[in-house]
């Protein structure tokens, strides 16, 4: 018998000022003014279709990205929040994360999103070298994303993140670790801190900028590391670092392999099923199409071959121990049929076993590729 996890939701916004060389994401050039209150509209409607998934259970935190979604007036996102709230039961004090990216916000709006129930913000830095954000395509200056960041400290929210790259550009090892230290002055209660890559389908992919060499990254990332640590920050996951108490309830969901109700362009949805069954649904890619009602893309059952790799795929970004029993839970197989994996894991020195936990080796995570590949059955 299957446990079914806890659950969350991601809307995403998917409108930008102009699309980053490096972003990935589902992003769309805004033309034109934002549709506030349609797409909200949209959005609930969204919802409202795919309510009987969730069957009754509890919010258990929401995450409101993009994009970017502070595009969206504060009237748009008091008026979804208050829609979800109508809509499906949140528990007690649910973490309500809103990504913002500096440059492209008013200063009043940042306590309208507070009333509206967001408690944890997260701001798309990147870098505080405006010769690095010109060369990334960022918006924004130097200063206001300094600025920003003082404004979203100054509401005393439950918690707020700074995003922040390294690995940029023709960086070198002193211009990442001033970023660094630039971004722990400000006192954020959680750092995301992740490498520069090049992903298919950008245009950083189509022209290629010259990025610093291996060792240069290697360095950066363990002086870093030591900055950061020192600092009072914990590692928790592969790019992630936070104060204690401040760790980010929405990603930890996702990476313990928990459920995921996903709304709005592109989103995407993890549900489990008392059955056993583990549906996974794809929503609609491009804003116009949404907008006509056509919400839902795909939707498929994953495959009990598939999950014990989509399971370890998630569980390894983390550090924490995973407790053996979470597998056969959240997937519903019995260990025995990942047996031979385990073993080879062991043995290649990629993992540690007791009688209650795995724990992933600093070797396994220098060859995080090799191992879930012993994972693809």
């Amino acid at each position: 018998m299957i446990q079914l996890p806890l659950i969350s939701l991601y809307i995403h916004i998917p409108w930008c000022i102009q699309k980053c060389p490096y972003c990935d994401f589902n992003s769309h050039i805004l033309k034109g003014k934002i549709p506030h209150e349609e797409y909200v509209k949209h959005l609930l409607a969204d919802l409202d279709a795919d309510i009987p998934l969730v069957n009754g259970r509890e919010i258990s935190t929401i995450f409101i990205g993009g994009g970017t979604p502070n595009l969206l007036s504060a009237e748009a996102i008091q008026q979804l929040l208050q829609g979800i709230r109508e809509r499906l039961p949140l528990v007690k004090y649910a973490e309500i994360t809103m990504e913002i990216n500096p440059g492209v916000i008013e200063s009043d709006y940042f306590s309208h999103y507070k009333h509206a129930g967001v408690n944890r913000i997260s701001v798309g830095v990147q870098s505080f070298d405006n010769r690095k954000l010109m060369q990334i395509g960022r918006m924004h200056n130097s200063n206001e994303a300094k600025q920003t960041a003082i404004l979203v400290k100054m509401l005393q929210l439950r918690s707020f993140n700074l995003d922040l790259m390294y690995g940029l550009p023709n960086q070198i090892f002193l211009e990442a670790i001033e970023d660094l230290y630039k971004t722990i002055i400000l006192n954020p209660s959680h750092i995301s801190w992740y490498q520069l890559t090049i992903e298919p389908n950008t245009n950083f992919n189509s022209h290629p900028p010259i990025l610093p060499d291996e060792d240069t990254l290697w360095e950066i990332f363990q002086q870093g590391h030591y900055i950061l640590s020192n600092a009072g920050y914990q590692q928790y996951e592969i790019s992630a670092y936070a104060k204690p108490g401040h760790k980010c309830q929405h990603n930890l969901n996702y990476w313990r392999f928990g459920d995921y109700l996903g709304i709005g362009c592109g989103a995407h949805s993890k549900i489990t099923f008392n059955d056993s069954q583990i549906l996974r649904i794809i929503k609609t890619k491009y804003p116009r199409k949404f907008m006509q009602g056509k919400y839902k893309n795909q939707q498929y059952n994953v495959k009990k071959t598939e999950r014990p790799f989509e399971f370890f795929m998630n569980r390894f970004r983390l550090l924490e121990r995973i407790p053996r029993i979470d597998f056969c839970n959240l997937t519903g197989l019995t260990e025995s049929t990942i047996r031979f994996p385990i073993e080879q894991a062991i043995v290649k020195g990629y993992l540690e076993e007791t009688n209650k936990y795995w724990q992933i080796t600093e070797k396994g995570k220098l060859f995080l590729n090799s191992l879930l590949d012993l994972f693809l059955l």
